[in-house]
């Protein structure tokens, strides 16, 4: 290829890539051709390349997005805002995987602030939790952020939600010590009667935890028993997610999906 159209290529990337970064929603395929005035193929073979090189990504539909490199370079200045954009098809596959309540949840202010979430497909477990905050020590994304020093208890005597809640500082963490060694952390009716969950820890770009992601289910449906395969799941989604922001493992020991 000679300099000339090897210029002409990178010009003709480049307007695509502009198209995706500036548009407000993903772009189609057919839209990009239209919008950059370029031939399909043209379109084709040049959005594969940059596909390629994390510059584009593809959302479940097929549509473009800004590829990983860009989601890594936000989140090393704590983009914290497009979180819940980047983190939708994971919890969207994860609910697909279990049938159960997906939540997202990060650290504010000595809780857990829960920012996203997919919907159970059964009527029962339907809760919204979205916008409310929550104990740390009682609640599986809770326990995920301060076992991985994503966050800190706050002063005071632990809050005893039920029966079952661990109210010992002791107890905690030896709890938080096990949470750390299996990777994931469950909570069994202790914040809310019936109510059994499990998350996992989500990492940025440089391996700090900067979220959790969780299943949740009423406990005649999910049994101790069942943990570990919703777990797995879970890992294996909170890996993809942690992928795309930047984060990669180095030899770290991770769940592995059961069955």
């Amino acid at each position: 290829m000679s300099n000339q159209s090897g210029t002409q290529a990178v010009d003709r990337a480049a307007r695509l890539l502009a198209e995706v970064v500036h548009s407000a929603d993903p772009m189609t395929f057919t839209g990009l051709s239209a919008a950059t005035g370029l031939a399909k193929s043209t379109t084709s073979r040049l959005l594969l390349a940059l596909e390629r090189n994390g510059l584009v990504r593809r959302d479940d539909h097929g549509r473009f997005l800004p590829g990983e490199m860009f989601v890594s370079f936000a989140w090393r200045g704590g983009a914290e805002a497009g979180l819940v954009a980047v983190a939708q098809p994971f919890l969207e596959r994860l609910g697909k995987a279990t049938g159960e309540t997906i939540n997202l949840g990060v650290a504010s202010n000595g809780l857990v602030e829960q920012i996203a979430q997919v919907d159970s497909t059964f009527l029962i477990g339907g809760t919204n939790w979205i916008g409310m905050s929550v104990p740390l020590h009682c609640s599986a994304l809770g326990k995920v952020l301060l076992a991985f020093g994503a966050a800190q208890l706050p002063g005071g005597p632990l809050e005893r939600r039920t029966d079952k809640t661990v109210t010992s500082d002791v107890a905690l963490r030896a709890e938080l010590g096990a949470v750390r060694t299996r990777g994931y952390a469950v909570t069994d009716e202790e914040l809310e009667p019936g109510l059994i969950a499990v998350a996992t820890p989500i990492r940025g770009y440089d391996g700090a935890v900067v979220a959790a992601l969780s299943v949740s289910a009423p406990t005649n449906r999910l049994s101790r028993d069942g943990v570990p395969a919703i777990a797995g799941y879970c890992a294996e989604e909170a890996a993809g997610l942690s992928a795309v922001l930047g984060y990669r493992q180095r030899g770290a020991k991770q769940t592995r999906k059961a069955g």
